[in-house]
């Protein structure tokens, strides 16, 4: 790497991985379901670029057993594509959160995990994950 910074460029991803690379926000509305029939809820994420490097990111988003993100109750995982995301740049991205006769009452952590990718959403430099809990009565 050395041979690089005789030509001025500098290895991004040392510069990315030195801290926390995103700042999450997350919310329901309605702030929660109801137990034993269909019903959802709304998750918004504001998702803050904390490096000084522009990146591409994706979100990825994990419900437990007896919730869904769909309306069939199949889904228990969605990833959104949130795009480039310049430094100090903040979006949005929301995601429905189902619940069905299946769904019981009680608390239910959900997953949030921010990637940063290199090149195309194949490849992951890092990553951040969060939890988030639903309650559902």
């Amino acid at each position: 790497m050395k041979i690089l910074d005789l030509f001025g460029k500098k290895d991004a991803a040392v510069e990315v991985g030195r801290t926390l690379p995103y700042q999450i926000a997350s919310e329901f509305v309605p702030y929660r379901l109801y137990a034993n029939r269909k019903s959802s809820s709304l998750l918004l994420m504001h998702i803050k670029n904390l490096t000084n490097e522009p990146v591409l990111s994706s979100v990825v988003v994990q419900v437990p057993k007896g919730l869904s993100l769909d309306d069939t109750g199949l889904s228990a995982a969605k990833e959104l594509r949130v795009g480039t995301l310049a430094p100090g740049e903040e979006k949005d991205a929301r995601v429905e959160v189902h619940g069905d006769s299946g769904t019981d009452k009680g608390e239910y952590t959900l997953s949030i995990t921010a990637f940063i990718h290199y090149r195309d959403y194949g490849h992951v430099l890092n990553a951040m994950k969060k939890k988030t809990v639903l309650e559902v009565v």
